[in-house]
């Protein structure tokens, strides 16, 4: 009997992995939102930041190639990802590493890392995976750390409701409920971090994909 699969897969379905990229690319204006979480995330030289479902490594690339000299950690439940994360980072000449683990699983140790981020991974994860990957986050900042979020959020006007509901059929609508009710932020508070704000929101043709950043107080 086939084990069941512990996490959604980064299009909904396993077969529609290798086309992951491609599909991001246009339908999610994926260069603006990318853009808009490099500048508020700011890496620097000696920082340690990891990339919590980090998928095709995408983000952690762009991290990585804008600050050489920080270390990037992306960590993933899903193999098939991380086998084009790898091939993908190689071909760039990059250095990042990668780990094979759920989002709310402690992969690593707590208190290593100046700033977390996750992208497009919330509004995959059950109720519970979401709580499970903010504490995960929280966990790992060194105090005084920063977690910045990209994905979807609150959908202010009726077009992005509409076009948000393909994403809700194919990664469930119980699983994208909080994103579309504006609910991240309050999760990421009731997480333990403080300064929450959304700093971003960037229209696409799959509903508005949202910035949001958030504090772990200081030592």
């Amino acid at each position: 009997m086939t084990e069941p699969r512990e996490f959604t897969p980064a299009l909904g379905r396993p077969e529609l992995t290798s086309q992951y990229d491609q599909v991001i690319a246009i339908m999610t204006r994926e260069r603006r939102w990318r853009a808009r979480l490099l500048a508020a995330l700011a890496p620097a030289a000696g920082e340690t930041i990891v990339d919590l479902g980090a998928g095709t490594g995408s983000m952690a690339l762009l991290i990585k190639q804008a600050a050489p000299a920080c270390r990037v950690i992306g960590v993933d439940p899903d193999p098939e990802v991380l086998a084009i994360a790898r091939a993908k980072i190689a071909a760039a000449g990059q250095e990042v590493e990668l780990l094979q683990g759920a989002g709310e699983t402690p992969v690593l140790g707590g208190g290593v890392a100046d700033k977390v981020i996750s992208s497009l991974v919330l509004h995959q994860c059950s109720q519970a995976a979401k709580e499970g990957l903010l504490a995960n986050a929280y966990r790992l900042l060194k105090p005084g750390g920063r977690l910045l979020i990209a994905d979807y959020g609150l959908q202010r006007t009726p077009l992005m409701s509409m076009l948000f509901r393909q994403v809700r059929a194919l990664d469930g609508y119980e699983n994208t409920r909080a994103n579309k009710d504006g609910e991240i932020p309050k999760l990421m508070a009731a997480a333990g971090f403080h300064d929450v704000a959304e700093l971003s929101v960037t229209p696409t043709p799959t509903g508005s994909i949202s910035v949001y950043a958030g504090a772990k107080a200081g030592a």
